[in-house]
């Protein structure tokens, strides 16, 4: 899958459902069929969206870790808690479980940014503080990540 592109409003009706964006729709739609992993995010409070292809690149690694490591297993338990498949209904809609709903604090005003190869969905308010709070040191933080040696220069 192509890395995806934006950040987009939306709204949840009272039973969790939000309609995906059309711009993001169109760019789920050649791994919409497959569905969805959805579960929780590990430093944020949001939600992360993974279309299955990606989720199944993410199990092969985390099923390499040897589960009788204790913090291995702690890892993958608490990884995996909440997680939940998710398929698009016929008007294009993603139910967002009520546990997912309690744990991101999504109410009705979403967020959904693209991450590169997954989706994160987030309570709007709760969306714009952590880009605020991040804007503090994201220079600092651009130059550690990415002003590093180790990164290919050269183009595709």
């Amino acid at each position: 899958m192509n890395t995806l592109i934006g950040t987009y409003e939306c709204k949840a009706d009272a039973k969790g459902r939000l309609m995906i964006p059309a711009p993001l729709k169109k760019q789920l739609s050649p791994v919409v069929d497959k569905g969805f992993v959805l579960k929780r995010a590990v430093f944020q409070p949001c939600l992360e969206l993974y279309p299955m292809s990606e989720w199944e690149v993410l199990m092969k690694r985390v099923n390499k870790l040897n589960r009788f490591n204790k913090k291995n297993n702690d890892f993958i338990r608490r990884f995996t808690a909440g997680v939940k498949i998710l398929e698009v209904d016929a008007s294009g809609r993603l139910l967002i479980p009520k546990d997912l709903l309690a744990f991101s604090g999504i109410t009705k005003n979403i967020v959904m940014a693209s991450a590169v190869n997954i989706v994160e969905i987030w309570d709007k308010d709760k969306y714009e503080q952590a880009i605020d709070d991040a804007t503090i040191d994201f220079a600092d933080l651009a130059e550690e990540v990415m002003g590093q040696d180790d990164i290919d220069h050269e183009l595709p």
